[in-house]
């Protein structure tokens, strides 16, 4: 009897620290986002790099050139609209767009 209670405890504890450890953790899947943003100097440019929420955000791409931001985020920190929002509100207009194998914008 007492080495049932011992066994039974033991697989109490296991779940328990599995759910507590999906809970902290999650899925920490990433995602990359591009958007095509009106930047029209470096200035623009250096706005957007320093002013995207770091929260969720693991990479940050600007290219003046073609005016296009990617985003590479954690999908359980922050989402595209998050994202899209942050840069709208610092007076840009955006749009999310996709990008071929080549990187140009489809």
């Amino acid at each position: 009897m007492k080495v049932v209670r011992i066994v039974l405890v033991a697989v109490a504890l296991m779940v328990a620290t599995n759910t507590v450890s999906a809970q902290l953790f999650g899925n920490r899947a990433e995602e990359t986002v591009h958007f095509l943003v009106d930047m029209d100097c470096h200035a623009c440019e250096q706005k957007v790099r320093k002013n995207i929420p770091l929260r969720g955000v693991t990479d940050l791409n600007t290219n003046l050139e073609k005016q296009l931001v990617t985003i590479k985020f954690r999908n359980n920190r922050t989402n595209k609209d998050n994202l899209k929002r942050s840069i709208e509100r610092l007076g840009f207009t955006c749009r999310e767009v996709r990008l071929d194998d080549r990187g140009n914008i489809i």
